[in-house]
C-alpha cells in the first residue's frame, strides 16, 4: 500500500531558513485528525510532533496522510525553522522541548 496519493493540486509552504535539516522517520498518529472536504486526514507539514507541548520532538517535514491509520513520517529534529511560515505557532513549552531546532523569526 502506498503512503503518498494524488488528490491534484496542492501549494507547499518553504518554512525551512537552511538546506541543512536533520530529520527521522516516527509513527504518526491518526488519533484526533479531521477528515478534509475529501474525506482525507491529513497531518500538514510542519506541525509540531507528536503534539504541541513538552512532549514535542521535532516538526513534520511533509504532509502526512493518516487517513488508512498511522502512517510513517518524517520528522525534523534538527534544522533552522521560519517560526511565521508554520501552520500553527509551537507553543513555549515545545520550543523548549526541541532543543536542536532554531527558530527565526524575521524573514
Amino acid at each position: 500500500m502506498p503512503y503518498v496519493k494524488d488528490f491534484g493540486k496542492r501549494v507547499d509552504v518553504n518554512f525551512l531558513a537552511s538546506a541543512k535539516v536533520t530529520a527521522f522517520t516516527y509513527q504518526v498518529s491518526d488519533v484526533g485528525v479531521a477528515a478534509n472536504a475529501q474525506g482525507r486526514k491529513i497531518v500538514p507539514a510542519g506541525s509540531v510532533y507528536p503534539a504541541n507541548d513538552a512532549t514535542a520532538t521535532g516538526i513534520l517535514y511533509t504532509d502526512t496522510d493518516v487517513t488508512e491509520g498511522p502512517q510513517p513520517g518524517s520528522v525534523i529534529v534538527d534544522a533552522w525553522i521560519l517560526e511565521a511560515r508554520l501552520p500553527v505557532a509551537p507553543a513555549a513549552a515545545a520550543k523548549t522541548a526541541m532543543k536542536a531546532i532554531k527558530f527565526k523569526t524575521g524573514v
